[in-house]
């Protein structure tokens, strides 16, 4: 069959011939019906998907295996043919193929075939479809039989379920019951686990073996928490309740019980911790200082007990660092300086301030406190607003409070031993220092505060007798009779040099907080009891020397005493108020030796009695008619006048040049110098007037130096310019 599909579609003519041939179908052959389907089928399309699957149907049915028959053989046995159940010939595949002849068997027997083919497939059918129906009516019967079972078990639960109606209302009714009772019994479990404490937290709040621990204070914590819940709850509409009571009062009872162990705990620890210098705080330790505290009068009684320990301890650490030193005798022994005052009173007072910072450190961490960000040194401020810094403050004040008598007896003993003032001082400015310093740590009113006030009092009251009788023993030396020169004698030098050794101990002592007022305030009183001798000597015993010695000049050796003392003051800028007294001392002997100075360089010149007289002089008389005026006379003063300006007293005076200041000899000579000025100045402007009858007054002038001409002389000094 594939072979005839295969030549009907080679046979099928090209669409370029079928159109030429539809041309000439306009004949009246075209018309003719077996015409018209053979063009049909011819030019039917067998690309067509359905049409080439029935034609492979169709090639399947028909399929030969030998050579083909020819169409006469073939239509002769299609006729008399004999199929198999399949409708296929039982033959053909046994006799030789003819070509074509499957193709014109399958045209003539197509429908036979067919219906055939179709039979069979019924028959089939029809077969299997008995088989099914047998099965049916068995599977119906088994139905049948189990609707029977059915109906009976159903009868039988029916009957059942009448009986047990009864037993399952009640089994509901006992089951609601049951829910309500276990919903009641979470309610009542709930509100137990809620309200009350289980065995193990009571036994760690009230028993003696259980340890204070994270167990105990969590115990602790719900213990204080059912009771504020407890206590929120009686403060509803409803009032108070009796079981709320008992809560309260259970609560109350084992809150109790845990402050009453956790101070027992305390003490005992507190007893033990205090007994090592070195310690270090726990955090148990901590927790459990953190809750007595809210038992002020439980926390107060357990600090004594620390307290008292670690006075003790504090006590006999303090001696053995006295007397025996560190472990294996280092550090050395403190009393081993005692020959040293400076580092015997030092060691101790260091000790007890690192002490007293060991303390705080304790106490702060046993008061669960950071640092407050307070710089080294700086003023701790008690405001009273903390309650912790109020704890530590007493209970440092109580650990050292056996330590101050020890160190008082000990210091006030190396202080009344002293004979140098300077080492008095520096001992008495470093008791101020840890003084100062521990009031800032631990207040004014504690005890190692005030005792630290009283021994720097003693050694201050210790130094002032001092100093004061060095005062007095300066008042009391004699200067040397034979010692013609004008510096300040051995023993004001001696004197001032301790002086200066004080200020200088001061200076360094400063915090670089004070201002000056209270810098000068501080040294004020040293500087008048070891000043005002010093003034005093130098003025009494210079003129006592005075008048044993004419030819000693008294007023340039006061001068030189009172510069040397205000140059050892100049580089203290606390000294500034003793500075300005000494200056107006300075500048009261200034005016004196410049009044001398100008009487004895006018003397010297010669023209000090001229110029007095001009310059009292009344006009009821000239000045040429006086004795001392006359012309003669005047040329005569005129000319030593003269002669003097060319000496060496015009540019530094002998006398002067014994003041230990140049400046005050520059200062002295050039203001008696200028006062010089303007007397010559006044002689001649008396000499010039017409009253006083000079005959060529100008000419009698300019015969000497400096001629009449004060600017001339001015120049001549070194002054200014000044005016005729």
């Amino acid at each position: 069959m594939k072979a005839s599909v295969s030549s009907i579609s080679h046979a099928a003519p090209s669409s370029s011939s079928l159109s030429s041939e539809r041309k000439q179908s306009l004949t009246p052959q075209s018309r003719n019906p077996v015409s018209v389907r053979l063009y049909k089928v011819l030019g039917s399309n067998f690309e067509d998907e359905a049409t080439r699957e029935a034609l492979q149907t169709l090639s399947d049915l028909y399929v030969t295996s030998g050579p083909s028959k020819s169409t006469e053989d073939t239509s002769t046995d299609t006729e008399d043919a004999e199929y198999d159940d399949t409708g296929r010939d039982k033959f053909k595949d046994s006799t030789p193929a003819i070509p074509g002849e499957s193709a014109a068997r399958a045209r003539r027997n197509l429908r036979r075939d067919m219906e055939n083919r179709l039979t069979k497939g019924s028959q089939q059918f029809l077969n299997a479809f008995g088989e099914v129906d047998q099965k049916l009516d068995e599977l119906q019967q088994h139905i049948h039989a189990m609707h029977a079972s059915c109906d009976d078990a159903e009868r039988q639960l029916e009957l059942t379920t009448a009986a047990s109606k009864t037993l399952l209302e009640r089994a509901g009714s006992l089951r609601e019951e049951r829910q309500e009772v276990e919903n009641k019994k979470s309610i009542v479990t709930a509100f137990l686990t809620r309200f009350t404490l289980n065995d193990e937290e009571v036994e760690a709040i009230t028993s003696r073996d259980e340890p204070v621990g994270e167990r105990f204070f969590a115990a602790m914590d719900k213990t204080e928490r059912i009771r504020d819940d407890c206590r929120n709850l009686m403060s509803g509409e409803d009032g108070p309740t009796k079981a709320g009571l008992d809560i309260m009062a259970s609560m109350s009872s084992n809150l109790e019980h845990g402050y009453e162990k956790i101070f027992r705990w305390c003490s005992h620890e507190f007893r033990q911790m205090g007994r090592d210098i070195h310690l270090e705080v726990s955090p148990v330790m901590r927790e459990a200082v953190r809750r007595l505290r809210k038992r002020p009068e439980l926390l107060t009684e357990a600090l004594t007990f620390l307290s008292q320990t670690r006075q003790a301890t504090l006590l006999s650490s303090f001696l053995t660092a006295l007397t025996r030193g560190g472990p294996s005798g280092l550090p050395r022994p403190i009393e081993l300086h005692a020959h040293d005052p400076m580092r015997y009173v030092g060691d101790m007072l260091a000790w007890v301030h690192q002490a007293m910072a060991a303390e705080r450190e304790l106490l702060e961490a046993l008061f669960g406190l950071m640092g407050d960000g307070r710089m080294v040194g700086s003023v701790r401020v008690f405001d009273g607003k903390s309650e912790e810094e109020d704890w530590i403050r007493e209970m440092m004040d109580l650990c050292v409070a056996k330590l101050c008598v020890p160190l008082k007896v000990r210091v006030q003993q190396t202080i009344r031993s002293q004979e140098s003032s300077i080492v008095s001082y520096k001992i008495a400015n470093l008791l101020q220092f840890y003084m100062l310093t521990m009031r800032r740590t631990i207040g004014a009113e504690a005890l190692l505060s005030k005792t630290l006030l009283e021994i720097t009092d003693v050694a201050y009251n210790v130094f002032y007798d001092s100093i004061s009788a060095q005062g007095r023993a300066i008042l009391r030396v004699p200067l040397d009779m034979n010692d013609p020169s004008l510096t300040p004698p051995l023993a004001i030098l001696d004197h001032v040099q301790i002086l200066r050794e004080i200020m200088t101990v001061y200076q360094s002592s400063f915090l670089g907080e004070e201002d000056e007022s209270e810098q000068v305030a501080g040294f004020q009183k040293i500087l008048d009891i070891m000043i005002d001798p010093a003034i005093e000597m130098c003025c009494s015993g210079s003129e006592e020397k005075r008048w044993l010695r004419p030819r000693w000049d008294q007023p340039v050796y006061v001068l030189n005493c009172l510069s040397y003392l205000q140059s050892m003051l100049e580089p203290f800028s606390f000294t500034n108020e003793k500075q300005e007294a000494i200056q107006s001392l300075i500048e009261e002997r200034v005016s004196t030796l410049i009044d001398e100075h100008f009487m004895n360089i006018m003397n010297d010149a010669g023209i000090y009695q001229v110029a007095e007289i001009c310059t009292n002089h009344e006009l009821n008389e000239p000045l040429s008619r006086l004795p001392s005026m006359q012309p003669s006379e005047l040329q005569s003063a005129l000319r030593r006048f003269s002669d003097w300006l060319s000496g060496v007293e015009v540019v530094q005076s002998a006398r002067l040049s014994q003041l230990a200041i140049q400046r005050l000899h520059t200062q002295i000579h050039h203001a008696a110098l200028e006062r010089m000025a303007r007397a010559y100045q006044t002689i001649c402007e008396e000499v010039k007037k017409p009253e006083n009858k000079y005959e060529a007054a100008s000419t009698l002038l300019g015969s000497e130096r400096p001629f009449g001409q004060v600017h001339l002389l001015r120049q001549i000094f070194g002054l200014g310019e000044g005016t005729d």
